[in-house]
């Protein structure tokens, strides 16, 4: 799953939120999501946006590849 995917499946959790609103609660433009969207190109500062926009929390950490487990 990739960062898009993930974006939409915690706007439906969150009631469903559209594209829109999103873009409206994270104050840009709809079609500057949209583009973020398509080509997945987010910065960490963005998705905290979008966390705080949903009432969310951005966990952020690095796993490693054999155990899955958090490095730190």
């Amino acid at each position: 799953m990739d960062i898009s995917e993930y974006i939409d499946l915690c706007l439906v959790k969150r009631g469903k939120i559209s594209h829109a609103e999103l873009a409206r609660r994270t104050e840009q433009k709809p079609q500057v999501l949209y583009e973020k969207l398509k080509n997945k190109t987010f910065k960490l500062s963005e998705l905290e946006k979008i966390a705080k926009a949903i009432n969310a929390t951005l966990d952020v950490r690095f796993l490693d590849n054999d155990t899955k487990e958090p490095l730190i």
